[in-house]
């Protein structure tokens, strides 16, 4: 990770600690922790949960990404890649921090549609984050990784471009159709992330394979 990318991170996580405080007085004894495919809330819990567990969730997931790329094997370093990778961590802690805020909001009455914003949320950081997962190199832990791209830097490339595309579109389009009022629609366009770079990977190696190209 990158100094910014590290300063990035840590007022953000900051930023949740403060704000959680700022209203934790205000918040009810038990607090909606759940909601159904409907929105409808169907389970609460203890506002001392609700309240602090993403923000130290958030502490842990930054931890973790200082603890990766020295775990990482000698030959998939995330070193060259430093500024991705960082820019990956903040959006992943800008999504845990917006459904924070989310349920904080929830928790304090405020009446929205917790479905639709939640999925919305969470798929805009995934487009955002499918736009520079082109300039992912070949590694354990961030990227497309299956068999076929760990197997060869080329079907890794290949697909990881390819993945990028799908997923800054899916990720923005299914945004705007979730907040349109459709967020189960937007929800499954998730599968096309998955299932397209998954097969892709798998037809380019074997063309590779007997080609000789790998």
């Amino acid at each position: 990770m990158t100094r910014a990318s590290w300063l990035t991170a840590i007022g953000l996580i900051v930023a949740v600690w403060i704000g959680t405080a700022m209203v934790y007085g205000s918040l009810p004894d038990r607090v909606p922790t759940h909601w159904n495919i409907r929105g409808q809330v169907d389970a609460h819990g203890p506002k001392a949960l609700a309240a602090l567990l993403m923000p130290a969730v958030m502490v842990g997931m930054l931890a973790l990404f200082a603890a990766l790329p020295w775990l990482s094997p000698a030959q998939f370093k995330l070193e060259g890649f430093r500024s991705t990778y960082g820019f990956i961590a903040v959006i992943v802690l800008a999504m845990q921090g917006f459904i924070h805020t989310m349920l904080l909001l929830a928790a304090m009455g405020y009446q929205f549609d917790m479905t639709r914003w939640l999925v919305a949320g969470t798929l805009f950081g995934v487009g955002l984050m499918g736009n520079v997962m082109g300039k992912v190199r070949r590694n354990f832990y961030v990227g497309f990784r299956v068999p076929w791209t760990l197997a060869s830097e080329r079907v890794w490339n290949e697909t990881n471009r390819l993945a990028a595309w799908l997923t800054f579109g899916v990720g923005l389009l299914g945004s705007a159709v979730a907040l349109m009022g459709y967020p189960i629609v937007a929800l499954s366009s998730l599968v096309l992330i998955v299932v397209i770079p998954t097969i892709f990977s798998l037809v380019r190696y074997k063309q590779l394979e007997r080609s000789g190209g790998l």
